[in-house]
């Protein structure tokens, strides 16, 4: 396994705390604790309470999908752990990475051009949410939610640099035929 260039450990590794500032907002609207939203609608969302389950469960797919972005630039993104049931010691396929990944960064780009856009309109009076805190509660919102906006991005590069480094390990491993010896002299 080649080493990762240290941008891509740092853009792997940023990309996978990306979610966790609007994951714990999410925890702490779902525990009870004041976040800036209309006590009306957390009530009719039953927060806290049975409605609290979907932004604690949101925030942890979204933080475990995050966490396979180390697999980018860590040996496990090359060969599966030994402890996973089918797959476990084998290695990677480098597409069935870089596919889920590169789709991935492609749809989080997108969601977050459309929360940025979202974030801007609200905050600037252009548009008005009943669901969106206001005054401070709504920039304390926003901000937590900035990181999100480049978790799309960073997973790019991150996805890039894995193809690039899987892409030259592949080139520097001889094809081998069948019946066909590599490095003997003819004659």
């Amino acid at each position: 396994m080649k080493t990762p260039p240290r941008w891509a450990v740092w853009t792997a590794h940023a990309a996978a705390l990306a979610p966790a500032p609007a994951g714990l907002w999410r925890i702490a609207m779902a525990t009870g604790i004041p976040v800036g939203f209309d006590q009306e609608w957390l009530d009719r969302a039953d927060i806290p309470g049975k409605g609290s389950v979907w932004p604690i469960l949101l925030s942890l797919v979204a933080e475990g999908c995050a966490l396979l972005a180390l697999g980018l630039v860590r040996p496990w993104g090359e060969r599966a752990p030994r402890w996973i049931p089918f797959i476990g010691g084998r290695t990677v396929r480098p597409y069935a990475a870089i596919v889920p990944a590169a789709t991935a960064s492609v749809l989080l780009t997108a969601f977050g051009v459309a929360f940025a856009l979202k974030i801007v309109r609200v905050l600037g009076g252009a548009d008005a949410d009943p669901n969106f805190p206001e005054g401070t509660a709504a920039v304390v919102m926003s901000l937590t939610y900035v990181p999100m906006l480049v978790w799309g991005p960073l997973l790019a590069l991150a996805t890039l640099a894995y193809h690039r480094r899987r892409a030259a390990a592949r080139a520097e491993v001889p094809l081998r035929r069948p019946g066909v010896r590599v490095n003997q002299p003819s004659g």
